[in-house]
């Protein structure tokens, strides 16, 4: 069997670091560092029709109402949430807070906080045991994605810019259906250390998140002792701050690393990070903003 040179898809062109035009931070920096921080909410009674991370969902259906997973990611909601707020004050990090729909119905205490922060507020899908597949017709993932750019409007006065999709799910249409939307930039493709346009109308940018770093990624899924993580962090940041233009854009969950048994090791990684030279600490948002004055669609095209 023989494949022809190129991408499996049209969404993005292939393009190596290889060759690429400096891409230059403010200040000289060489690397943009973003916290997004997610606010979701995790049902009671499972969403009909939804499609969960099955690394959380109960195959066998025998935990429902499922009071256990709702409970988790509750915790984060009331109590953890406040630890990642007052821990990202401490460095005056402004964040990025990626909200289900849902959530921002809910929690509207915690959408206050966060504007009152001067965070960004961006589209994270409705609800998170209900990811995007492209089983999903196309007229539902339309409304899904009108849905939570006017919650999120109505909740905070301003349309998101942004979407990270829940779990990182897409179907073969989303990027084409975002941009249609308004939506400028998505941050849920991990293939790259730096910002690059997306073949869509209008042009769009993907802003790659750093998904090993995710605390559920690297501390639920793949047991990395939670002690390790600000190591990890710090060596990544610094090697990207020496090899300039890249991003260092990092998920937190408040239901896991807001806990009080782990909070240290947030507090500690972001202290390192604070002391590492040539570091632009910003917002998912801010990054893309500055990326397109750098590189204009037009001139990637």
């Amino acid at each position: 069997m023989t494949t022809s040179a190129g991408m499996d898809h049209a969404l993005y062109p292939y393009r190596s670091v290889s060759g690429r035009a400096p891409l230059d931070w403010p200040n000289a920096a060489g690397v943009a560092f973003a916290p997004v921080v997610y606010l979701e909410h995790w049902p009671v009674e499972a969403t009909a029709d939804g499609y969960a991370d099955p690394r959380f969902r109960d195959p066998y259906g025998k935990f429902q109402p499922d009071y256990r997973t709702h409970t988790w990611r509750e915790y984060g909601n009331r109590i953890g949430i406040f630890r990642l707020f007052e821990t990202l004050d401490k460095y005056e990090l402004t964040a990025t807070l990626a909200v289900n729909a849902s959530a921002a119905q809910r929690y509207p205490v915690l959408i206050e906080e966060a504007l009152f922060r001067g965070w960004e507020i961006v589209a994270h899908g409705d609800l998170a045991d209900a990811m995007v597949t492209s089983r999903m017709p196309e007229t539902e993932e339309t409304a899904l994605i009108e849905t939570c750019l006017d919650t999120l409007q109505s909740a905070t006065g301003t349309r998101p810019k942004g979407w990270i999709a829940q779990d990182f799910s897409e179907s073969t249409r989303s990027a084409a259906l975002l941009a249609r939307a308004g939506i400028e930039w998505i941050a849920h493709w991990p293939n790259d250390d730096q910002p690059y346009w997306m073949s869509t109308t209008p042009a769009m940018i993907s802003v790659p998140q750093m998904s090993e770093l995710d605390d559920v990624e690297c501390l639920w899924h793949r047991r990395v002792p939670t002690p390790r993580w600000s190591g990890m962090l710090e060596e990544a940041v610094q090697v990207l701050a020496g090899e300039k233009g890249r991003v260092a854009v990092i998920g937190l969950h408040p239901w896991l690393f807001g806990m009080p048994h782990r909070i240290r090791y947030l507090d500690d990684g972001l202290r390192r990070v604070a002391q590492i030279d040539g570091v632009w600490s910003t917002s998912v948002g801010q990054i893309a903003t500055h990326f397109r004055s750098q590189r204009p669609a037009e001139e990637e095209s």
